[in-house]
Parts: structure tokens; sequence; C-alpha cells
């Protein structure tokens, strides 16, 4: 099966920690590198993980408070002293291009890449980048200022085709990538032979879905229904819960309750506050609504 890995560089909110960077993961699909969120520090984390730096393919920018990318300016800049010459796709919400391209041209100036901006309305729920296999889709949330999530979702893969059904059916190679679409193989006779017979299912498609900074908003669980890997913010235990309406952030059990709605397989929460020394509380309540829970640290490769 070929690869897709979700790497945890950064999982603590604003202020800084000695144990949490910044938001920041990196999705690996088939041997390209999405970099989600680009918090300070996400350089070094991406050298302590061993993903080579221009291996970066796009990046993704849920929002525009520093923690989220303060470090995507730093990382332009090293991709430049590092000799880049393939553009660098950024997509984040509206003003991204505003907020950094004087940047840019006051620090990069002759830069060996172009950086390309993809501005995304973040009301919106649609497909904002496609390839051959993969979809990735904005997930409007609802924060202090404009901000989405990203679902990312493998297209359906083909059928299997048997190898012992080409040699009986003597099934010519023009033929295959139809057999593989799901048609049936009809003879040079006329016979034909039913798909099911010479084809085992697809694997499944994958999907993961990174949901940042946000207030509760159930209906967002519709727009990801049975993902595989669900990343959700959960800046707050319980106790803190009538804090969430005042900084537009979530509980680890409602967070739990968006994966419960939406069918997930798996749930990773994030964002932790620098209040918790031990984020255990919020596992043990995000478990008691969605059982299959896991606690993002940096380092932490999932395989979805």
């Amino acid at each position: 099966m070929e690869k897709f890995e979700v790497t945890v560089l950064g999982c603590g909110s604003a202020l800084p920690t000695v144990k949490h960077n910044g938001s920041g993961m990196v999705v690996n699909i088939r041997e390209k590198y999405f970099l989600v969120d680009c918090a300070e520090g996400t350089q070094v984390e991406l050298r302590r993980n061993r993903i080579h730096l221009n291996r970066l393919f796009t990046v993704f920018i849920s929002h525009l408070h520093g923690d989220h990318c303060f470090g995507l300016m730093g990382l332009i800049s090293t991709l430049g002293l590092l000799g880049r010459t393939a553009p660098l796709h950024v997509y984040g919400p509206q003003d991204i291009d505003t907020l950094f391209q004087p940047l840019i041209d006051y620090h990069c100036n002759g830069m060996t890449y172009e950086v390309v901006f993809h501005p995304i309305d973040t009301h919106q729920n649609t497909c904002i980048y496609e390839d051959r296999s993969l979809q990735v889709f904005s997930i409007p949330l609802k924060h202090r200022i404009r901000c989405c999530g990203y679902y990312f979702k493998e297209k359906e893969l083909s059928r299997h085709i048997l190898k012992d059904a080409i040699e009986k059916y003597a099934i010519p190679i023009s033929q295959i990538n139809n057999v593989k679409a799901g048609l049936d193989f009809v003879m040079p006779n006329g016979d034909v032979i039913k798909n099911e017979l010479i084809t085992t299912p697809p694997t499944p498609a994958r999907s993961f879905a990174y949901c940042s900074d946000t207030v509760f908003r159930p209906e967002i669980a519709e727009m990801m229904k049975g993902v595989d890997l669900l990343y959700h913010e959960a800046t707050f235990a319980e106790s803190e819960k009538q804090l969430c309406s005042k900084v537009y952030h979530s509980t680890a059990k409602q967070a739990a309750e968006i994966a419960r709605l939406a069918g997930a397989k798996q749930l990773m929460l994030g964002h932790y506050s620098s209040r918790y020394d031990d984020e255990s509380i919020l596992l043990k309540e995000a478990s008691e609504v969605f059982e299959n829970t896991i606690l993002a640290k940096e380092g932490l490769v999932v395989t979805v």
C-alpha cells in the first residue's frame, strides 16, 4: 500500500512552552509532503524528524495567528538559501499574500524560486487542491479571525486485476485499465467475462482531516464523514469550557463529539493550553465520548 503518514511537528497553543511547539504537521501521501501550519520552530522539527526541507510540496495555513504561521517566512527564506528551484504553493485565508509578499520582497530579494499564494474563502467547504490521486477540501471553522481546516482525501482507487485471469482469458494490455475501472471483458468470440470474476475490490481510499482553532461546530462533521484520522484542537478541559465562547476554542470532549458525529475511525487531540502540564485529563474526557482517541505529541507518526 502506498504511504499515507501524518507527522506531528507541534501541538501546543499560543503561549510557547519547553514541552510543545506551536502548530505544525506534515502529511506524506505517496511521497508528496504537505506541510499544514507552520509555527515558530517548524524548521527545527522538520530536521529533527529527518524530513528534507526541499521535499515539501505544498503548504496549507489554517489562519494567520502567529502560532500557526510565524515560521513560514523563515522557512521560505531557508528554502531560498538551499537553492530551491521548484515553486512553493501556499494555501491560506484571504490576505495571506498581502501579509507575506512584502516580507518576501524585503528579505528574499533575488530568491531562486517562486512562492505562489492561493488565497481561499474560509467560509466555503470546497475542493482547493487536486492531483491524480488526491483532493484537499477546505473546512470552514469559526475562530476570532478567518480560519479553516483541511480534509485530505484519496481518490477512489482502481480494482485489482487478477494475474491468473489475465492469462486465462488472454486479456490484452490495452484492456487492462478498462477492467481495473470496473468494466466487463468481452472476448473475441463475444463472451462476456464479468468484472467481479477477474478483479478484486480496490484498496479503500484513506483520509485525514485537520481542524485547528475553532469553537464547537457540529455542522463540520458532515464535511468529513467517515474520515480515517481526525486531528481536532482540544485547547481546554471541561472545567474551562466557559472560556471557549470567549476565545473561540474547543474542549477535548467537544472534539470527541465531532469525531463521533463524523464517524471517524481515530481522533488525535492537540493545540493544548499551556496551563496543562499533563494532558491526560484531556485524553480521559475525550475518550469518554470517543474511545479511539490519542494525544498528539512532537515526533509522533501516525499511519493512515
